[in-house]
């Protein structure tokens, strides 16, 4: 087990980020929607001992809040990645639990791009609203699930937890949560996610926003060009 487990939160606005890192605190640090505050909208981190465990927790802006630009997201995720520096052990992609939606799944692509694939090997899903499952658990659950979601826990090792964020004082939800992310830590030799990895993911997503645009701007090139004659046929 490393020394501090640095930790970073990521997910769609709304799916209990902030809920879940003061779950993992055991005290109210990050502002939630229940706090009747504003929700994150920058990088906010918190240092904690839990469990016996030195915890460096960094809570994100939502992944799919459209009052963010791409431009601010990179900014963001870009900081985030500093304040943990030499970078993340743990990336844990918190998903509100219930139908894995069109917006829940472009959300973890909007993660993807922005992460890059390097980001899998070290990514924990965490469900939330862990007090909405029946009596088969959260094994069951994801058993159940669509294939999307059934894809993405497999690109995430099979990796998943779940959280009951209404009971905060049930501290042995979030001992199984950093027992499962030392063990993953320990798979990946404790290494870590770097800042080299997500220079070269933003550098595959620029490259692929220019092409996009070179694409973009060929086809209205393509469809002046082809304007005259259909006015000539007319």
């Amino acid at each position: 087990m490393a020394a501090m487990s640095r930790i970073v939160l990521v997910g769609k606005t709304g799916a209990g980020k902030s809920s879940s890192g003061n779950t993992i605190l055991g005290r109210k640090a990050f502002r939630d929607a229940k706090s009747g505050s504003s929700v994150t909208k920058e990088c906010s981190k918190e240092t904690e001992e839990v469990a016996g465990r030195q915890i460096m927790l960094v809570d994100t802006p939502g992944l799919f809040d459209t009052s963010h630009s791409d431009i601010y997201l990179k900014t963001e995720i870009s900081k985030c990645i500093n304040m943990t520096s030499p970078g993340p052990h743990a990336i844990v992609l918190v998903i509100n639990m219930g139908p894995f939606t069109e917006e829940e799944q472009n959300a973890v692509k909007k993660i993807w791009a922005l992460f890059g694939e390097e980001a899998e090997r070290y990514t924990m899903i965490l469900f939330t609203h862990g007090d909405e499952l029946d009596d088969g658990g959260i094994e069951q659950y994801v058993h159940e699930a669509q294939d999307d979601l059934q894809t993405l826990v497999d690109q995430c090792g099979g990796r998943y937890h779940v959280f009951d964020n209404t009971k905060m004082d049930d501290r042995d939800q979030v001992v199984k949560l950093l027992d499962k992310i030392d063990h993953m830590v320990a798979i990946n030799g404790e290494d870590h996610y770097t800042n080299d990895m997500y220079k070269e993911a933003e550098r595959h997503l620029r490259l692929k926003e220019e092409e996009l645009k070179k694409l973009y701007e060929e086809k209205i090139q393509e469809f002046e060009r082809e304007l005259p004659h259909t006015y000539q046929q007319l």
